[in-house]
């Protein structure tokens, strides 16, 4: 009997050792997994979906249907409205959320352009000077947003109009940058009422030109079919 016991022990005992042995790599390995990566301020394809890359370039269009205006006033209807407007960014930082994302606006494009000013004609062309911009997207209360200038000078804005008498050429700067918000609603990206008061240029163009203009859905390009941006 004292040799069964005996036997039996050491059977169970093996047991043991076979099964601790074969518990403990999973163990090891779940010790040593890597932690996943938090959620930056800006991902792709979904809230809290894969970040975004720094070095992404993130592009968008005006939302369908919509104008870039460059109005006389800030609730007024005269100025300049463009059918068209576009622009490419690339990410510069995108920390863990909540927190702010930092962009370089590198293009912004404007055509189809027209103009109801009194003694204007046409347009002929609007340019964006001074890029690279940086653009900076917050996930705070209201989901801010601040273009300010980079290092080439301040945000400004050349338009050159056709009037009766020829073409004149207006500058609009705005040194202190421009205000804007994001809406993961479309994942859009707007200014309302962006002062810009003018630096130079004859009577005709009016004193300020107020930037306003909504652009989505904001694609990542530098993603397999550019997924839509999202702001957590």
């Amino acid at each position: 009997m004292r040799i069964r016991r005996t036997l039996g022990t050491a059977v169970l005992a093996a047991a043991a050792v076979l099964a601790a042995g074969t518990v403990a790599p999973a163990q090891a390995a779940d010790a040593t997994a890597p932690a996943a990566a938090p959620v930056a301020v800006l991902t792709h394809t979904a809230l809290a979906g894969p970040n975004v890359s720094v070095g992404d370039v993130l592009v968008a269009d005006l939302v369908a249907g919509t104008t870039a205006n460059f109005s006389s006033s800030a609730t007024g209807t005269s100025g300049i409205k463009c059918a068209t407007s576009a622009f490419s960014a690339t990410v510069l930082t995108n920390p863990a959320a909540p927190g702010t994302a930092t962009e370089s606006l590198n293009t912004q494009t404007f055509g189809s352009c027209t103009a109801n000013v009194i003694g204007v004609t046409g347009v002929q062309s609007i340019t964006v000077n001074n890029l690279a911009y940086v653009n900076s997207v917050s996930d705070a209360a209201g989901s801010p947003v601040s273009l300010d200038p980079g290092t080439a000078g301040p945000v400004q804005t050349t338009v050159v109009l056709k009037t009766i008498l020829g073409t004149i050429t207006c500058v609009y700067r705005a040194p202190g940058g421009l205000a804007g918000t994001t809406n993961n609603t479309g994942q859009t990206i707007g200014f309302n009422a962006q002062a810009l008061p003018k630096v130079s240029g004859p009577s005709t163009c009016f004193p300020v030109g107020y930037f306003t203009a909504t652009y989505g859905p904001v694609r990542d390009v530098s993603v397999a079919g550019s997924p839509v941006v999202f702001v957590n």
